[in-house]
C-alpha cells in the first residue's frame, strides 16, 4: 500500500509541474543542509591559522596559532604584536589580523613553513618620521605606523619568488626592495612598486 501511495504521490507532483528530478534534487539538498553544520564545526575544530616570526633587531620570536575555531586568539595576537613592536621606541601597537593572514597564505603560496624574518613591523610615529628623513623609501604616512605592514623575508625562497606569491594574492600593498633583502606587504589598496 505504501507503494502505492508513493506513485500516487508522484504522480500528483508530476501533475503539478514538478519532475522526478526536482523531487531528487530537493532530497539531497535537504540530506546537504543537515550534513553541513557537522562537517563545518569539525572543519572548525581542526583548522587554525599560523605564523611564526623572528624580529631580526631584537632576536626574539614566537610561533603561534593566532585563530581557531573561527575566531583570533587575543592572547596569540598579543605576543605577536610584542614581537612586532618598534623596537627603537619599545612602543607597541594593534597589528591587523589580516597582515598574520597574508603571511599565512604566504607560507602556503611558497610550500615553505620557515619562520619569516622581520625587517620591520609596527613603527611610532616618531620613528617613521626620523626613519623618513634619512631614506626616501619610507613613506611619511607608513601603513607601519597603523600595524597594517610588515617588512620581511623568508629563508629559503628567492626574495622574487616571494614577492610574486605575494603580488598573485592580490590582498595589498607590495614593495620589493632587492639591495635590502626583503619585501614589504600590507592590508591597504592594491599596489605594487
Amino acid at each position: 500500500m505504501s507503494k502505492l501511495i508513493i506513485t500516487d504521490n508522484l504522480e500528483m507532483l508530476t501533475e503539478q509541474g514538478a519532475t522526478r528530478r526536482r523531487l531528487l534534487q530537493a532530497g539531497l539538498g535537504a540530506c546537504a543542509l543537515l550534513a553541513m553544520p557537522a562537517a563545518n564545526a569539525a572543519y572548525s575544530r581542526v583548522y587554525e591559522k599560523r605564523v611564526s616570526l623572528l624580529n631580526l633587531h631584537t632576536g626574539e620570536r614566537v610561533r603561534t596559532a593566532y585563530w581557531e575555531r573561527g575566531k583570533y586568539i587575543p592572547e596569540a595576537l598579543r605576543m605577536i604584536e610584542k614581537v612586532l613592536r618598534d623596537h627603537r621606541s619599545g612602543d607597541i601597537h594593534r597589528i591587523d589580523p589580516r597582515l598574520l593572514d597574508l603571511m599565512q597564505h604566504l607560507h602556503h603560496k611558497t610550500g615553505n613553513s620557515k619562520e619569516f624574518q622581520v625587517v620591520s613591523g609596527y613603527r611610532s610615529p616618531a620613528t617613521n618620521a626620523a626613519l623618513s628623513v634619512q631614506s626616501h623609501g619610507v613613506a611619511k604616512n607608513s601603513l607601519h605606523m597603523q600595524g597594517k605592514a610588515i617588512d620581511i623575508r623568508l629563508p629559503g625562497v628567492p626574495l622574487h619568488v616571494l614577492r610574486r606569491a605575494a603580488m598573485s594574492m592580490h590582498a595589498g600593498g607590495v614593495g620589493y626592495y632587492p639591495k635590502s633583502n626583503f619585501i614589504h606587504i600590507d592590508t591597504g589598496n592594491v599596489r605594487y612598486w
